[in-house]
């Protein structure tokens, strides 16, 4: 992350996560992660994270909820089928080939979430080896970092949606119906150990035979990826198997890893002994054989390679006496035979060309090697050389123990000599540099323009990888707002049939009245003219829907009406009467009740309009 990307706001919160839950999210890709905290934070109605932060503060129960937005559990059974087939049939069986029956296969699913494809892991299993093998060997560690992932994951009931996309067969051999839902048997549940774990902070599982991460690096940063990508080096057996997602590559500590299937993202684990390895390899094999002539053979040819070792060594004991010096030692430091058994503080070589006695001191008491760099020794007046000096502690096999010190002079003259002349190289460079800089301008200027279109275009690479793992992020994050999306439209289709049903209900009741029946809203417009409004004064409903009433031009005075409708709006009375003379659609004088009600909301009371019912009144009553 370069510093033109990091805002301090979200800097700030991050740091306070990490403070105060232990979750460190400092890792993840900025972009990512910005783009998931602002939508809580839009949520909420938040707008700077310093604003969030103290909400954090205020609402503790705020942090579930964030990190259920940041942690993303997209996953499914068998998702990206073909790479699982080629688990199946070519990864798994090269596993249960290279182990001893009575030997464990150790699988860690790293990233689990909600346990869809740990499970997947354990049938394909199961299957390989058969149940009863499957219960005595095999152990399938399931981690992720969101603990109410995991713990839907340990209770293994998933709906039938999502278990889809298993074949029938593994689902009846497998799973258990239990109302309506699907449950894992408990025979292949035992297999699975599920535990809350932080790729980037905890230590990661030994001895493991396949490692399945997918599609959780592609979250972290590159130098975060580095990190992880070190541990599960760690995690795997030498020629152990890695399984990444599809939008995932190792673009770094690819030395590490060596691609079985670029396609499918599998990789195998390239083993790196190091020296320290080998010798004490070699000291167990030693130690192996019986008789005391492959002893000291074994005893001499060590003694060989100290000895003609062209980098001066001696060896000092706990009690700071000299017990061992090689020839170049010896050549070095005038020293003798009659020497190897004396106080180190007695020659020379304890204090030139430097003080050796407090650093052996130090290295003893606290176990650890001391490097001096460029330490320099004037042999003669006209001769100085350089050297690296390291002391060394010598400790057991178990490391408990302290033997010695060994102490290591590498001369390093001639690279001192070097350095010297490459510094007057570089100050002879410097005066012709000045002298032709300026025909070297244009020269400079063109090479500067190069190299930042190189820059640009590595940039660009970048920027277009971490591009595609965005879009695989925002791809996962539509898949889950889609399935959120068919939840509401399902309920909206469910509310607008309720809503149609209501409407007709309401339309019947309507349709059933004697009495004409107007709904007006707070503006005077009509709402509702029912069949009996139209059949008095000849006027569709479709004609006068959001007219407004005083401007009908029907049989009835409406303007009459003004003043009784104004007062049923005020909530003056809560009924108003009165008999207009009138003439109906078919040219007849007719007297006319009217009343008039206020239209009140259910909940607050508020009058939000007027009701008009009309009745033809006989004109004798």
């Amino acid at each position: 992350m370069s510093t033109t990307d990091t805002n301090p706001e979200l800097e700030n919160l991050l740091e306070y996560i990490k403070r105060n839950r232990g979750f460190d999210f400092r890792g993840y890709k900025r972009t990512s992660l910005s783009r998931r905290i602002k939508r809580r934070m839009q949520t909420i109605g938040v707008e700077s994270y310093d604003e969030y932060l103290d909400y954090l503060e205020v609402h503790p129960d705020e942090f579930v909820e964030l990190f259920n937005t940041i942690l993303i559990n997209v996953t499914g059974f068998f998702r990206d089928a073909e790479a699982w087939e080629y688990i199946a049939s070519e990864i798994i069986p090269q596993i249960i080939s290279k182990k001893h029956l009575s030997q464990p296969i150790r699988v860690w699913s790293a990233g689990c979430a909600s346990g869809e494809e740990t499970y997947t892991l354990a049938m394909l299993l199961a299957e390989a080896v058969g149940m009863e093998q499957y219960t005595a060997r095999v152990k399938v560690f399931a981690t992720d970092v969101d603990a109410e992932a995991l713990e839907y994951a340990r209770h293994a009931n998933y709906s039938p949606k999502e278990i889809q996309p298993i074949s029938p067969e593994l689902v009846e051999k497998y799973f258990e119906r239990v109302g309506g839902r699907y449950v894992v048997q408990k025979e292949l549940r035992r297999g699975v150990i599920f535990g809350r774990h932080d790729l980037v902070q905890d230590a990661p599982i030994s001895r493991i035979d396949m490692l399945v991460c997918r599609n959780t690096l592609m979250y972290f940063n590159s130098e975060t990826q580095a990190k992880i990508l070190d541990r599960f080096h760690f995690a795997l057996h030498d020629h152990g198997f890695l399984f990444l997602g599809k939008a995932e590559m190792l673009f770094s500590r690819n030395h590490f890893f060596t691609p079985l299937d670029l396609r499918r993202r599998v990789f195998t684990k390239v083993p790196n002994g190091n020296r320290r390895d080998l010798l004490l390899n070699i000291t167990h094999l030693s130690t192996q054989q019986s008789t005391s002539e492959n002893v000291d053979k074994m005893t001499r040819i060590h003694q060989a390679a100290f000895e003609i070792d062209l980098i001066a060594q001696v060896i000092v004991d706990i009690h700071n006496h000299l017990v061992l010096a090689n020839e170049q030692a010896r050549n070095l430091f005038n020293l003798n035979p009659r020497d190897i058994g004396r106080p180190l503080q007695d020659l020379e070589i304890s204090y030139r060309p430097v003080e050796l006695r407090s650093r052996i001191d130090q290295v003893s008491t606290n176990r650890r090697a001391v490097v001096l760099k460029d330490i320099e020794w004037s042999i003669t007046e006209q001769e100085t050389r350089y050297f690296d000096v390291q002391v060394i502690p010598l400790l057991d096999k178990n490391g408990d123990e302290l033997l010695g010190v060994k102490i290591v002079f590498t001369d390093v003259s001639r690279f001192k000599q070097l350095q010297n002349d490459l510094v007057h190289a570089n100050q002879e460079l410097e005066t012709a540099y000045e002298e032709l800089q300026s025909t070297n301008e244009e020269l400079e200027t063109t090479n500067e323009e190069l190299q930042s279109t190189v820059e640009e275009l590595e940039t660009t690479n970048e920027e277009l990888q971490s591009t595609n793992e965005e879009l695989e992020t925002m791809n996962e994050e539509l898949q889950s707002t889609n399935e959120e999306l068919h939840a509401l439209n399902d309920e909206m289709r469910q509310r607008s049939d309720e809503l149609v049903q209501v409407n007709t209900f309401l339309e019947s009741i309507l349709a059933g009245l004697h009495s004409g029946v107007t709904v007006l809203n707070q503006d005077l417009h009509i709402q509702i003219w029912n069949y009996r409004a139209e059949d008095f004064w000849g006027v569709r409903a479709d004609e006068v829907k959001d007219r407004h009433f005083l401007n009908l031009d029907i049989g009835l005075p409406v303007e009459q009406l003004r003043q009784p409708i104004r007062a049923c709006l005020l909530g003056e009375s809560p009924e108003i009467e009165l008999t207009l003379e009138a003439t109906n659609r078919r040219g007849k004088a007719i007297f006319c009740k009217v009343t008039c009600t206020p239209l009140r909301a259910s909940t607050t009371r508020d009058i939000q309009g007027v009701i008009l019912l009309m009745e033809e009144m006989d004109r004798n009553e």
